[in-house]
């Protein structure tokens, strides 16, 4: 094996098991939005008015758990797993952000919050800044964008879910 080939696969080996942090700490995520607090539920249903039951709730977060997974296995597939990294780094840098501007406005503690700003803002911040330099600007521009824009997806979903769930 060239230097080459042994740094490409390096390359994917360790962007797939960085990818993988996602997942992981979106398990803890569901979990403390699920226990802490009366539940993030409880917080849409008393702050926006969203009826969401705690088992729809996890359904809904079932479905974006499985999404994930299998956008990683696809990514990989098609040796390209640095794109929805990038993606993921956006997604959950926002999403953290999302919680802590939430927790500070409403002066009081969201479901989500400690993971928010425990895991996924260093996790996001560091993804973003680490793969910065992998890629070229305009595709790491798009990916980043791309984040955003499930975010915005993402909370149309949750306004929404009790007339869909």
């Amino acid at each position: 094996m060239t230097s080459d080939q042994v740094n490409h696969l390096f390359s994917i080996t360790s962007t797939t098991l960085w990818s993988w942090l996602f997942p992981i700490t979106y398990l803890f995520h569901i979990a403390e939005e699920f226990w802490g607090g009366e539940g993030y539920s409880a917080f849409l249903l008393k702050q926006r008015g969203i009826q969401l039951s705690p088992t729809r709730f996890l359904l809904v977060q079932a479905i974006g758990l499985a999404l994930m997974i299998v956008g990683m296995i696809l990514a990989r597939r098609l040796q390209s797993p640095k794109l929805l990294t990038v993606i993921l780094g956006a997604v959950v840098l926002v999403n953290g952000l999302n919680h802590t501007i939430l927790s500070l406005a409403h002066r009081e503690y969201i479901p989500g919050l400690i993971t928010s700003i425990l895991l996924w803002i260093p996790l996001g911040i560091a993804t973003l800044v680490g793969f910065r330099a992998t890629m070229r600007g305009a595709r790491y521009w798009l990916c980043v964008a791309l984040g955003i824009a499930i975010n915005g997806f993402i909370e149309l979903i949750t306004s929404k879910a009790g007339h869909f769930f």
